[in-house]
């Protein structure tokens, strides 16, 4: 297949691993580490924004979010997190990976600070100013999804792509730990300032007007690695890829990578024209072509992300809300406002550090050896199996003597969900589709991600509801244990979506796509999905 390729994208998938591809791991994976402490540094704060704007005078327990404005809180930056990788997926495969990259990270530095500085005092003000920045928010963040792994897909050699494009990826577990870990300093901060009492034993001064502060100053950090992040990004190099096979400028390709690689790289113009002139290169996403070839790929792609997300956001989003059920966390009228940020903050972040990171360096360091095929199947099933030995002995956890056994099986599937399909379903939307459509299958596989985690968001939120007491303003729902059973089945669902995937290890890209020559007999087609999982 090498003779049918460009010398210049020969080049990078034969190349040996060097400064550049850490470069770009660094650069990309910053963006990464920022989406995720915007995403998730929310749920550190939702309890703590219900004791400053929903406090009931007289009331036996410390304010909470009514049911419609905690899922808005939730769930908002996803929505816009869904529209951003439809609209930059498309966008960077028109304008180039690039020259949107940036447009990105300044929408992300814009709209962190100013959700710390939502106006007024207002209950309803504070909300709408924060969920509409944190709309906006999400819609950067959205872009960074297809524009990173593209960019790093892209960049890659072929024998080691998998294990760079999971560096990038991985970065998000180190985002969610550094925001736990700023959560915890912040609090302690401000609770070593102000020596606040219980709600139990002080109704008012157990949150004192400064934990006003707190929030906005955890939300707002998130804009200091993105703004750091800036100048780096503006020096990358458009990919060799995009320049060669999309704008159809080999010279320059060949140019760029010559400086980058340090060496000499010659264009071939000639053929690069001969490729991109079959028709067979030139269909576009709504046509039979690509429904032919790519249908089943993206269908894929787009449905064991959104089954895994609608899993893993429910359990990130919601930790505290588990815990409090199993007695790991104490009821709230125990802690005064600072206090209780505090004690979330180090149970996510003792989650994450034991669980989520390390699941995500497990994927690096394997995904090139085991496959991207194996590494999901196995994550989906054993997230389902944990999910049901939590669920189904669900009373037993309960007990006090048993909560640390919960944790620990709880630490486990976030595990598998890292070191699993969280992370392939990332990777492999950005190896499989033509580089002119690479961008637009990765946001449309990243936006179905989004809507499960929205439906995990709203569905969890309602659905763990205590039977018999549920929070204030909440309907009866089914209980964690019911909720546990359900994600369990949908991992399941996941496991079986994975068929539909191929394995791109060791392939180059024009071969996953069938670029090379323009003969769809060389591209990877969907019945060639069980050849690959066993090789």
């Amino acid at each position: 297949m090498a003779g049918n390729q460009l010398k210049v994208l020969n080049a990078l998938d034969l190349a040996k691993t060097q400064w550049y591809h850490f470069t770009a791991i660094i650069i990309a994976g910053m963006g990464f580490f920022t989406d995720a402490y915007d995403l998730f540094c929310i749920s550190l704060v939702t309890k703590l924004l219900g004791r400053i704007y929903y406090h009931v005078d007289g009331s036996k327990n410390p304010g909470t979010l009514p049911p419609n404005v905690a899922a808005a809180v939730n769930s908002v930056a996803f929505c816009g997190t869904f529209t951003g990788q439809l609209f930059f997926g498309w966008l960077g495969d028109k304008l180039g990976r690039k020259r949107v990259y940036g447009m990105t990270l300044m929408i992300m530095v814009i709209c962190s600070i100013a959700s710390g500085l939502s106006f007024s005092d207002k209950p309803k003000t504070v909300m709408f100013t924060l969920c509409f920045f944190r709309f906006w928010l999400g819609f950067g963040i959205g872009g960074d999804y297809p524009l990173s792994a593209t960019i790093m897909s892209e960049y890659a050699n072929k024998k080691t792509r998998g294990g760079f494009i999971a560096a990038v990826f991985a970065m998000q577990g180190f985002g969610i730990l550094a925001g736990g870990v700023f959560a915890i300093i912040v609090s302690l901060s401000f609770k070593a300032k102000y020596n606040t009492k219980p709600y139990i034993d002080d109704e008012y001064g157990s949150t004192p007007h400064q934990a006003d502060y707190i929030w906005r100053i955890i939300l707002m950090f998130g804009a200091i690695p993105a703004a750091l992040t800036y100048y780096w990004r503006m020096k990358m190099p458009e990919t060799a890829r995009y320049t060669a096979l999309v704008a159809k400028n080999a010279e320059k390709a060949a140019i760029d990578m010559a400086r980058v690689m340090q060496v000499d790289i010659e264009s071939d113009s000639s053929k690069l024209e001969e490729m991109t002139s079959k028709e067979s290169n030139q269909f576009g996403l709504f046509t039979k072509e690509f429904l032919r070839r790519h249908g089943l790929h993206l269908l894929g792609t787009a449905t064991t992300w959104f089954l895994l997300d609608i899993a893993f956001y429910s359990q990130n989003l919601f930790q505290k809300d588990v815990f409090s059920a199993i007695g790991w966390l104490s009821k709230a009228k125990y802690y005064s406002a600072i206090e209780e940020v505090y004690k979330i903050a180090r149970a996510q972040t003792l989650i994450a550090l034991c669980s989520t990171v390390p699941g995500y360096w497990f994927t690096v360091a394997l995904i090139d050896k085991m496959g991207r095929f194996k590494i999901q199947l196995m994550g989906f099933t054993m997230m389902t199996i944990f999910m049901f030995a939590l669920a189904i002995p669900y009373h037993h956890w309960t007990k006090h003597e048993n909560r640390m056994g919960f944790v620990v099986m709880y630490a486990f599937t976030f595990f598998f969900a890292n070191f699993g399909p969280n992370a392939t379903t990332f990777i492999v939307p950005a190896e499989i589709f033509p580089a002119r459509l690479r961008s637009t299958c990765h946001g449309i596989s990243a936006a179905s991600g989004k809507l499960g985690a929205i439906v995990g968001a709203f569905g969890f939120l309602y659905l763990s509801q205590s039977k018999t007491t549920p929070d204030p303003g909440y309907r009866k729902g089914y209980g964690v244990r019911t909720a546990l059973i359900i994600l369990g089945f949908v991992n399941l669902l996941g496991a079986l979506f994975t068929l539909l995937v191929p394995e791109p290890k060791g392939k180059s890209l024009q071969e996953m796509s069938g670029e090379n020559d323009g003969d769809y007999d060389d591209a990877v087609q969907p019945e060639d999905v069980s050849k690959f999982a066993t090789n």
